[in-house]
């Protein structure tokens, strides 16, 4: 049984410990004692080093912990040290989310279903549909009150029949380790956490997104939060500065901006429908009565397809190489059913396609079985 050092000292950053076991050549070690906390809960496992060897992940084995090393580490007595800025960077966002989670609770009855540590996010899932934007700024508010309150946060060890208060029931029997926030929360956990709520720094909600009837949270806490915010503002800066406006007045610009491109967009679409519309008039007007394009098979090609056959007596075929694809425009004199031809030819070679006897699309599974589609087609 390996001795979980992480629950009752988060802060301990270098120990020693004596190999009890290796496996893989050495690659794989189990210690009597270790301080490196192993994926569990929604926390990741700990980074560091063994006998100056990296440890590259740590796995929960139930009764022990094991350590997967770059190297092979010898048998005996080895000294041990934690990835320091990793754990606390872990401390801070669990810590963080027990405290979210409880005044999501405490403020809209809201249960924490799920919970999630990212590298660079952190999730929690909760049992509602929908919340407003004014219940989230509430929730960072009182989360920033007990910030500043500086509650202390303990680890206490009760027996599970005994245990009461807690945020969400524990299906464990036995002794349960009990991480509380003084005043706010009292939750089941075996993960690292930090002394006092003072040491969480900021917690700001980036995200809400609707997930299976339920709703996904993505928080930041302490100097990630930091990083963030700076992010953010530097982002946000360069859209002002682009925009040749004040950094509060990005925002509405960047929407009207957005609005202006949309309109832009609609008109040139439109105009390039007509453009190729008069194309294809102006096609079957220079005395041309079969014509083969190739380019994208897009609403454009098929405009100016229509309106070369629209002229009567017409054959008008498009080929796209990437991804391979033939379009076939006829008009109703020319004694070909479009969509059957097409059909049949894209069928022989493995594709796919049809239409009406006017007009049909097929694609081709590659360069080669194009090149025999359009033989078929010719």
């Amino acid at each position: 049984m390996t001795e979980r050092l992480y629950y009752n000292d988060g802060y301990l950053r270098e120990f020693r410990a004596r190999v009890t076991r290796s496996e893989d050549g050495g690659r794989r070690v189990y210690l009597d004692r270790t301080a490196f906390y192993p994926s569990s809960g929604g926390q990741p496992f700990d980074l560091g080093t063994l006998g100056g060897i990296r440890v590259v992940e740590v796995a929960d084995e139930v009764e022990r912990i094991a350590h997967l090393l770059e190297a092979p580490l010898p048998a005996g007595e080895v000294e041990g040290a934690i990835d320091w800025p990793r754990r606390y960077d872990h401390m801070q966002q669990h810590t963080g989310q027990h405290l979210l989670s409880a005044v999501f609770e405490e403020l809209y009855q809201i249960r924490t279903l799920s919970f999630h540590m990212g590298a660079q996010t952190s999730t929690i899932d909760l049992s509602a549909a929908a919340i407003d934007p004014s219940q989230v700024e509430q929730v960072e508010q009182r989360c920033a009150e007990i910030v500043a309150e500086a509650h202390p946060v303990t680890i206490s060890y009760e027996d599970a029949g005994a245990a009461a208060g807690l945020r969400k029931e524990s299906q464990r029997s036995g002794t349960l380790r009990i991480v509380s926030i003084e005043g706010v929360d009292r939750s089941a956990c075996g993960g690292t956490h930090v002394r006092s709520t003072a040491e969480l720094g900021p917690i700001l909600i980036r995200k809400i997104e609707k997930i299976r009837g339920n709703l996904r949270v993505e928080f930041v806490c302490g100097l990630r939060a930091l990083r963030q915010a700076r992010a953010d503002y530097r982002a946000l800066s360069a859209i002002a500065r682009t925009l040749s406006a004040p950094l509060e007045r990005a925002p509405e610009l960047v929407a009207s901006q957005s609005e202006h491109l949309k309109h832009l967009e609609k008109t040139a679409h439109r105009l390039g429908i007509e453009l190729a519309t008069r194309e294809g008039r102006e096609l079957h007007a220079s005395g041309q009565r079969r014509v083969t394009q190739r380019g994208p098979i897009d609403e454009a090609m098929r405009a100016r397809a229509q309106a070369f056959v629209a002229g009567g007596g017409a054959v008008f075929l498009a080929v796209s190489d990437d991804p391979p694809a033939v379009l076939l425009a006829v008009s109703p004199d020319a004694g070909v059913n479009a969509g059957e031809r097409v059909k049949a030819a894209v069928t022989a070679v493995g594709g796919r396609g049809g239409g009406n006897p006017g007009m049909a699309q097929g694609s081709a599974p590659s360069a080669e079985a194009l090149k025999q589609v359009l033989e078929q087609l010719s």
